[in-house]
């Protein structure tokens, strides 16, 4: 189950042959957020089991969950986005009813990001889910 703005990556991705021109687009959607404010990046909010730095900062409101987040490498933060838009506007429920390793492996993510990325690709998603949980 994934939301409408994720599906939208997903046919992006169709159209995207070349894995370059997908890397490229990940590294757009990082570059299309807004900063995560400094007094944000805490130890609270950083994500260990990352190679590069990253800090998420969930937000529930209402029973629907939001996060915002920041790395200091370009690909993570594409990486962000991504979950992001698959994540954003889920109730808690949902976000703990989404299989993020199926819905990012339809994306062909698994076969081209390097084992510490994704390392902390898992470790971004367990922060999430942990959130949902709680």
């Amino acid at each position: 189950m994934a939301t409408p703005s994720f599906e939208e990556i997903v046919e992006d991705f169709e159209f995207l042959e070349d894995w370059e021109d997908r890397y490229r687009y990940v590294i757009e959607q990082g570059k299309a957020m807004e900063p995560l404010p400094d007094a944000l990046k805490v130890p609270a909010t950083k994500v260990d089991g990352c190679a590069s730095q990253v800090w998420l900062h969930p937000q529930v409101e209402d029973g629907v969950f939001r996060f915002d987040g920041e790395s200091d490498a370009m690909i993570v933060k594409g990486l962000i986005a991504v979950l992001r838009r698959l994540y954003n506007g889920l109730t808690l429920a949902e976000v703990q009813a989404v299989d993020a390793r199926a819905e990012m492996a339809r994306l062909g993510l698994n076969d081209h990001l390097s084992a510490q990325r994704s390392n902390g690709l898992r470790a971004m998603i367990e922060r999430i889910q942990s959130v949902a949980a709680a």
